[in-house]
């Protein structure tokens, strides 16, 4: 573990300390090493196996399992374009392809950092993404995992030429894009305080409380209280309380259990038939 400085070391530790289970911590600690280098190195995987008491095996079957994790360096910005159903439709396509073309890179290819000493010439890693959850708002474009909505390939070409010449961009739902490695280490659980910057929510994706609203929709009322309901209008300090909660879940549990063992396709046309 000689190759990480004792700052690293120390924070690998402090995260693990989180955790009951010792291997729970993999994932941020996975994270915070490619704060450190910039993607997830073959040290990398060592030291956490040797943290953990883990194999070497298992830590790279998580860090080459979840896309988030990269094997080769990632630049200054990860630029990330969805290309999953929705967003491919309203353009997604057109412009991965435009920003392959702009930046003369592939899929999770990198640009040269020309070496400029006045921040610009940052370096971009392209990526074609699945789907970013925010169908609202296609075509989606992430940098560094914050929302750029509504993108065209001109406004797709002139965000990462801005990110290239190291102007401030902002996030469309979220804070001022920060370097993917300092991105990294918030994800390893180490915040920037920028989680309050920026609307977390746009109008399209309030549109529909706002159509409730104006027409008085509220969900409708059964006139019937289930029994987590009706526990969480009691008490619940103390022993005692956390022992009738844990009985009602029970008593949910085995209602629907039975209802399930009742279910006509368990006798008919089910697949236990």
């Amino acid at each position: 573990m000689n190759q990480y400085d004792e700052p690293t070391l120390a924070e690998l530790q402090e995260i693990v300390a989180r955790y009951p289970q010792p291997r729970s911590a993999l994932l941020p600690m996975l994270h915070l090493l490619q704060s450190v280098e910039g993607r997830v190195t073959s040290q990398g995987i060592e030291v956490c196996a040797q943290i953990l008491g883990l194999s070497a095996a298992d830590v790279s079957g998580v860090a080459t399992f979840y896309t988030m994790y990269k094997r080769r360096p990632v630049g200054d910005y990860h630029v990330g374009v969805c290309t999953n159903t929705l967003c491919a439709v309203m353009g997604g396509d057109v412009i991965f392809e435009r920003l392959k073309d702009h930046l003369d890179v592939g899929n999770d290819e990198t640009t040269p950092n020309d070496g400029a000493g006045d921040g610009a010439g940052k370096s971009i890693t392209l990526e074609h993404l699945e789907c970013n959850a925010a169908c609202d708002y296609a075509p989606v474009m992430m940098v560094n995992w914050e929302f750029m909505d509504n993108m065209t390939p001109q406004s797709a070409t002139d965000l990462v030429d801005d990110l290239r010449a190291g102007k401030s961009v902002r996030s469309t739902r979220g804070p001022q894009i920060c370097t993917w490695r300092e991105a990294e280490r918030v994800l390893a659980g180490f915040p920037d305080d920028l989680a309050d910057e920026g609307p977390a929510g746009g109008p399209a994706t309030l549109v529909g409380l706002q159509i409730a609203r104006e027409n008085g929709w509220k969900a409708p009322d059964t006139g019937r209280e289930s029994g987590a309901q009706e526990q969480s209008r009691k008490p619940t300090s103390g022993k005692g309380s956390r022992v009738a909660a844990a009985e009602v879940s029970d008593s949910s549990r085995a209602e629907s259990d039975a209802k399930l063992g009742e279910s006509p396709t368990d006798v008919k046309g089910g697949k236990d038939r």
